[in-house]
């Protein structure tokens, strides 16, 4: 249930970032997106860990470290120009099941 409910949330709060993600732009957060990558690697160990698709073609990813267990999530614009989110520690990497439903109620 605990990490049902972070995966819930997760999906929800990247929904709101990635439609936030045009007002970050104009912030200190964003850079190239190679830029980005490379000091995701060299500073934090991180590497890309989920990659989806957003709103106008806007690429959300999910990096992380393995070792440290930080994470980051970025937002990259179809102009190159990519955006810190959010970041944390304790990265878990999940692999659960679709929750099945009762439909014989």
């Amino acid at each position: 249930m605990f990490r049902t409910t972070i995966g819930l949330t997760a999906l929800g709060l990247t929904a709101a970032l990635i439609t936030t993600a045009p007002a970050a732009a104009q912030g200190r957060n964003c850079a190239p997106r190679e830029v980005v990558v490379q000091r995701l690697a060299e500073k934090y160990g991180e590497s890309r860990q989920a990659i989806g698709i957003g709103q106008q073609g806007m690429v959300m990813e999910t990096f992380a470290s393995a070792e440290s267990g930080s994470w980051t999530i970025t937002v990259t614009m179809p102009t190159g120009m990519t955006c810190l989110m959010a970041s944390g520690q304790s990265f878990e990497a999940l692999a659960e099941a679709v929750p099945t439903t009762d439909n014989d109620a």
